[in-house]
C-alpha cells in the first residue's frame, strides 16, 4: 500500500502537521495521565481504521511501559478487567466522541458524569482536546492512505522546533 500523499513532504502539509504536533505536546504536558492518553489515542485510531496511528500509538504506549495485555485489550475494554474505572470513563468518552457521525447521540450524560468523577477540569480539557486531535490526525492519515508498520517511537520528537 502506497500513501496517496506525503503530507510532511509538502510545505503546507508540514506546517499543518507541525501545528497539530504542537497541540499534541500541550496535551502530553497536561496532568492527564500518560497511560490514559495512550489508551484513548489507540482506541480512537482503532475505531477510525487508521493503520498508521494504531501502529504509532501501540508502539509509543509500549515504550512508555504499557503492558502488552492492556494494549491488546483496548479494543475490548468493556469486556476486560485490566482497566481502572478512570480509564474506562476516558475510553467511553473517547468512543462516544469518536462515533459522532455514526448516528450516535454524542457523549452521554452518564459518561460525562463518570469523567467528571475521575478527572479535574484541566484533565477533562486535555481529554476532550486529545479526542478531537486524534480524530483529526486519523482522518488525515486515512484520507492520505498512510499505512501502518513503519513508525519508529520518537520519530517526530523534533517536529515542534
Amino acid at each position: 500500500m502506497e500513501p496517496r500523499l506525503d503530507m510532511l513532504g509538502n510545505e503546507l502539509g508540514a506546517r499543518i502537521a507541525k501545528r497539530i504536533y504542537s497541540v499534541s505536546l500541550a496535551i502530553q504536558q497536561s496532568t492527564l495521565p500518560r497511560a490514559v492518553q495512550d489508551l484513548a489515542m489507540l482506541r480512537a485510531s482503532q475505531i477510525n481504521g487508521c493503520g498508521f496511528c494504531v501502529d504509532y500509538h501501540t508502539k509509543d504506549a509500549a515504550v512508555a511501559g504499557e503492558s502488552a495485555t492492556r494494549i491488546n485489550l483496548v479494543a475490548a475494554w468493556r469486556e476486560s478487567t485490566v482497566f481502572t474505572e478512570a480509564e474506562r470513563a476516558a475510553l467511553a468518552l473517547t468512543e462516544e466522541g469518536t462515533r459522532l457521525a455514526d448516528a450516535h447521540p454524542g457523549v452521554s450524560d452518564e459518561t460525562w458524569a463518570e469523567v467528571r468523577r475521575h478527572y479535574d477540569e484541566d484533565q477533562i480539557v486535555a481529554l476532550i482536546s486529545l479526542v478531537a486531535m486524534i480524530n483529526a490526525s486519523n482522518r488525515l492519515q486515512v484520507i492520505a492512505r498512510v499505512p501502518g508498520g513503519s513508525y519508529e517511537p520518537g520519530q517526530f520528537a523534533g517536529m515542534a522546533n
